[in-house]
């Protein structure tokens, strides 16, 4: 390989020690912490260093532009991905794509590539949603998707508004909201991604292109009773909602399991006042759930309702649900997934239960995913893998695509 290109791999490496999380394992990478503004700093510097012009947008999207030539940004092809990570996360959710994106830089100039539309790489903030609560935060807000209001609102674990962090390390909270002039330069967004599930382990292929993103939704339950003496108080007195939160949690997987190909995961749940000899007042509780059929996913979530309020109600407890977001089943542009398909003629062509920005940006222009091999199908977990030579070969199929697009007139 060319001394000038930069492998995924050895990017990933300069990257290793930031946001290791000693108690979970993996990284733990929220946005507006230390670890992903110090990832977003190391991509800034990565960027110049490869002449790219960066700026960053009001929703604090950074872009990283390679100009064709006379320098209208306009009609641009765009790549990239996130640098956020859920608690204790892998290493590569997010940041393969974006290391894929430089190095897919490096393989066109080496290739001595002239774009005749301009590039631009990308890194979107709050893609997990694992501070704030609302997935693909930063693409969301540029595509109108997400009320900026409601957003300087949203509060993390401690209490901290999104306006409050983010106005800590230096973006403007005024300033985010829909950006139509801004995604509007974009013509066409081409997402790497690694894989989260083993559809390419099994089919023995180390890149696949994206056909369509389940439909998803996160919701917050809260439960409402007494608090009050573990030791004091009898069984018969109690009104216990942690009682009820574990009969949730199955009826939850009762009411998924009825659905063919459904998801449905608590993966949170917090206990007020949070004590060891304290009867909970509160306990609240965050739900995921996913079909490719839209109605079907309400329709679980509504079963899961009704069960509850009935569980609620036996524990003489307070039940509520409310919606945090849902993203509608995505299916990525035809024209643009067949040219790829082209330039990839052996990669097989998968779908996902996983949400990616790529799927934001389709609401308005042409996007498309491409997927790297993870071996273990393990992801959002420290177990998440991808092989060295994978890596390099989703590069390298990056780049083949980002070629075709930079080096054709827009049409």
């Amino acid at each position: 390989m060319n001394d000038e290109v930069a492998t995924p791999s050895r990017l990933l490496a300069q990257i290793s020690e930031i946001g290791r999380d000693p108690d979970r394992g993996g990284y733990t990478r929220p946005v507006f912490s230390r670890p992903e503004r110090e990832l977003t700093e190391w991509f800034v510097r990565q960027a110049e260093a490869r002449d790219l012009s960066v700026e960053v947008d009001g929703n604090g999207i950074v872009w990283a532009w390679w100009d064709a030539p006379g320098g209208v940004r306009a009609d641009a092809v765009g790549t990239g991905s996130h640098l956020d990570s859920v608690p204790g996360g892998g290493a590569y959710d997010g940041p393969l794509g974006v290391m894929s994106a430089l190095s897919a830089v490096d393989h066109l100039r080496a290739r001595g590539v002239q774009p005749v539309r301009p590039l631009v790489v990308m890194v979107f903030p709050e893609e997990e949603g694992s501070r704030f609560g609302l997935a693909c935060l930063g693409s969301r807000l540029a595509s109108g998707l997400a009320d900026p209001v409601r957003v300087r609102r949203l509060k993390d674990a401690d209490g901290m508004t999104y306006a409050e962090a983010s106005r800590a390390v230096g973006v403007d909270p005024d300033l985010i909201g829909p950006d139509p002039a801004g995604v509007g330069r974009l013509r066409e967004f081409v997402e790497l991604h690694v894989e989260q599930g083993k559809g390419l382990a099994d089919l023995d292929q180390p890149v696949a292109i994206g056909r369509s993103i389940l439909g998803h939704g996160r919701w917050r339950i809260v439960i409402e009773g007494r608090g009050d003496h573990a030791g004091t108080t009898r069984m018969a007195d109690r009104q216990d909602p942690m009682v009820v939160a574990g009969e949730v949690i199955g009826i939850v997987r009762r009411a998924v399991l009825d659905v063919d190909e459904a998801r449905g995961t608590v993966g949170r749940i917090r206990a007020v006042p949070g004590g060891t000899n304290v009867i909970a007042s509160r306990v609240e509780m965050w739900l995921d759930v996913r079909h490719f059929d839209d109605e079907q996913t309400r329709a679980i979530v509504k079963a899961i309702s009704d069960a509850a309020a009935v569980s609620a109600e036996r524990e003489s407890c307070s039940f509520s649900i409310t919606q945090e977001s849902f993203s509608p089943t995505v299916h990525f542009d035809e024209t643009l997934r067949h040219r790829i398909e082209r330039v990839l003629p052996d990669a097989p062509v998968l779908d996902t239960g996983a949400g990616h920005d790529a799927g934001v940006l389709s609401t308005m222009l042409p996007s498309a995913m491409l997927y790297v091999r993870n071996m273990t199908g393990t992801s959002h977990s420290p177990l998440e893998h991808c092989a060295d030579a994978d890596a390099d070969a989703g590069a390298v199929a990056l780049a083949d695509v980002l070629q075709d697009l930079v080096q054709k007139e827009a049409r």
